[in-house]
């Protein structure tokens, strides 16, 4: 993706991969100053005001993008770098560039019907940029604008009235918009919006183990995590019974003799076991349950978060493996005893557990800190 571009400018479709926020204090009246410093220390990339004067005290590092409210234009836009109109009531944006030559004209729309849809899908064709309001709980007039979008240069920014949303409008159509644009109800609010729309997972730093025990375990309970996704050949859950070292359980994407493929599903290993659940959050496998999100993580170390559809949790037989790190770092993995319960090696190798055998090499990972409830954490702690 490209660098992100400067605050006057229009975002590119390259640069859409890093995604906006924007902050509306259109309606603010009593704590407008208050949000506005907290989105400009949260480095917001717009503040939308209905008035010339709400945008003057702002530095220019923050696009100052103006939204009049009544039928009138102002002749002089002050500071302000971007205008959105009301087609409806101020006119096309692009027939208003003559009187505004030097500031880019968006527009602004509130789709409640068919034709307001209509309306805004033309608007996001042609646009520098797109300010859209969906009245009613559906995403489908989202989708539809977005795949109108396809191929055009503007940016589309969305409304929300709460931060819970940004996070849906986001995985519209997989990318969402270009932008979320919030009203806060409360201070703080500003803050996590930006930590929803910037989230990125970050890859991790995966580690090769060498095998020195492999032993059967007697009986207990494991845990099969079926997520709501389809997992990658290459992808899965890392796992083990000690919180500085994990290892790396494939998903169930490899064909089997005796049953169908689970790609949604990794048998992940005793009840005991960590995973992470982020890349700073361990949880036990007992804990997640249906709607929880957990990290799937590819063997070249790339990450996403994937929600969980349930947990399996029956008894079963187990097998104990035991595995170092090149720098002595100890782990271990309980696991259901059967053939096909697999673990990934380097480059990706498939391995069958009840197959592992001192010298085997099986990819894991090393979060380096102890934990408490979940939380990394520097204290004395010992686990065997």
């Amino acid at each position: 993706m490209t660098a992100t571009p400067e605050p006057n400018a229009a975002a590119s479709p390259a640069a859409r991969g890093r995604k906006q926020c924007w902050l509306d204090l259109r309606d603010l009246p009593d704590w407008r100053t208050a949000a506005a410093e907290e989105a400009l220390h949260q480095r917001f990339d717009a503040v939308v005001a209905s008035d010339v004067a709400d945008l003057a005290p702002l530095p220019p590092t923050i696009r100052r993008v103006l939204a009049p409210a009544g039928p009138d234009l102002p002749d002089d836009l002050g500071n302000a770098d971007l205008v959105l109109v009301d087609p409806a009531v101020h006119g096309d944006p692009a027939a208003l560039k003559g009187r505004y030559p030097d500031v880019p004209i968006g527009g602004r729309h509130e789709v409640t019907d068919a034709a307001s849809l209509d309306v805004a899908c033309d608007g996001v064709r042609h646009d520098p940029v797109t300010l859209i309001r969906f009245r009613d709980p559906t995403n489908i007039p989202m989708e539809i604008v977005l795949a109108a979008a396809d191929g055009a240069t503007g940016t589309i920014v969305t409304a929300v009235d709460r931060v819970e949303d940004a996070e849906v409008h986001l995985a519209v159509l997989e990318h969402g918009p270009d932008a979320v644009l919030l009203a806060p109800a409360a201070p703080g609010d500003a803050t996590r919006l930006a930590e929803v729309v910037r989230y990125r997972p970050a890859d991790l730093r995966l580690t090769t183990f060498t095998v020195t025990a492999v032993r059967h375990a007697g009986r207990g309970d494991r845990a099969c995590v079926d997520t709501c996704s389809y997992l990658r050949p290459d992808e899965g859950i890392l796992t083990g019974s000690r919180s500085r070292a994990l290892l790396l359980c494939v998903s169930e994407t490899h064909p089997l003799p005796y049953m169908p493929t689970r790609p949604f599903r990794v048998n992940a290993g005793a009840v005991m076991s960590y995973t992470l659940a982020g890349p700073e959050r361990t949880r036990y496998l007992s804990e997640l349950g249906a709607g929880d999100t957990v990290l799937a993580v590819g063997a070249d170390g790339r990450t996403r978060r994937v929600t969980v559809g349930r947990v399996k949790i029956e008894t079963r037989p187990l097998l104990s493996m035991e595995a170092v790190a090149p720098g002595g770092e100890r782990a271990n993995l309980i696991v259901q005893d059967d053939w096909h319960v697999r673990v990934l090696g380097p480059g990706a190798t498939v391995l069958n557990s009840t197959e592992l055998k001192p010298g085997d090499e099986i990819l894991g990972y090393l979060p380096g800190r102890d934990r408490h409830v979940g939380y990394p954490i520097d204290e004395q702690c010992y686990e065997q």
